[in-house]
């Protein structure tokens, strides 16, 4: 494990493994630089790549400072670009692909740009969280209401049937993993609010975003967001839509083949810091 320091001085914990063009993962909700998918894709793209797998503020092994701003954690991107060298490749999934967006928006160097099935509702037609979401996930953990507000973020912000929930309860290595990280679901609420409307995304946002952008999402996904994706490779300057079977993450990663396409789309530039 390697620690970097961010703006704020809050350490970031990363684990570095391959050689090659830096190649910065961030993940979603629930999801940390242990993760066994995230750990496996770390590996997988170690054969071409200098990889930083790192955990986001308030997860694993970083730590956290309050009060929490989503610029904090582009800040802590921004540190571990700089302690790659400067600039790299970034892959984000799910909510962290909305903060490697809204980071590449703010001028952090990232050389390409991979956004994975980012939860953008885009439609009026498609379900959407409640108007409330973010002040109510916030409310179960300022209670110390974790299992609550597990539950809620899931099923009514991931759409997940209340069912499924209950039967994550019956598995104590996987509960336990989510209630570890369950203080930041705030965090991703927040990164996501205003982009779950069923109303189209602001394109003058992100007009700035002019690196090269790989959109991916799986065929077998959500139709809402299916249309998200879609809707994003539309509005960026530079990007193009990747949509293909196995690219999903609302189950198990299939890190293999999303390896797979992040070295086709990354390779072969040497712009990337070493």
């Amino acid at each position: 494990m390697n620690t970097v320091t961010s703006k704020d001085g809050t350490k970031i914990a990363y684990d570095q493994v391959g050689q090659g063009p830096a190649l910065i993962l961030v993940a979603g909700a629930f999801s940390y630089r242990k993760f066994p998918g995230q750990v496996q894709l770390a590996n997988l793209l170690s054969e071409r790549f200098t990889v930083y797998n790192y955990d986001r503020r308030g997860r694993g092994d970083s730590g956290d400072t309050m009060p929490y701003a989503i610029e904090r954690e582009i800040e802590d991107l921004q540190a571990m670009i700089d302690e790659a060298g400067g600039t790299a490749y970034v892959w984000g999934l799910s909510s962290g692909a909305v903060l490697a967006l809204q980071a590449a928006a703010r001028g952090v160097p990232i050389t390409k740009l991979a956004l994975h099935e980012p939860p953008f509702v885009v439609d009026a037609a498609d379900r959407k969280p409640p108007a409330d979401f973010v002040k109510q996930v916030t409310g179960h953990i300022a209670a110390d209401r974790r299992a609550e507000a597990i539950k809620y973020f899931m099923t009514q912000g991931m759409g997940a049937p209340s069912f499924v929930v209950g039967m994550m309860r019956l598995m104590p290595g996987v509960w336990s993993k989510l209630m570890a990280v369950a203080h930041t679901l705030p965090y991703d609420a927040a990164l996501m609010d205003g982009y779950m409307d069923g109303k189209p995304l602001p394109a003058r946002l992100w007009s700035g975003v002019t690196m090269p952008t790989l959109v991916l999402e799986g065929t077998e996904s959500p139709l809402s967001l299916r249309r998200g994706a879609q809707a994003l490779a539309d509005v960026l300057p530079n990007a193009q839509l990747l949509s293909k079977k196995g690219l999903g993450h609302t189950k198990k990663l299939d890190a293999k083949r999303i390896a797979a396409e992040l070295a086709a789309f990354f390779k072969g530039d040497t712009g990337a810091a070493k």
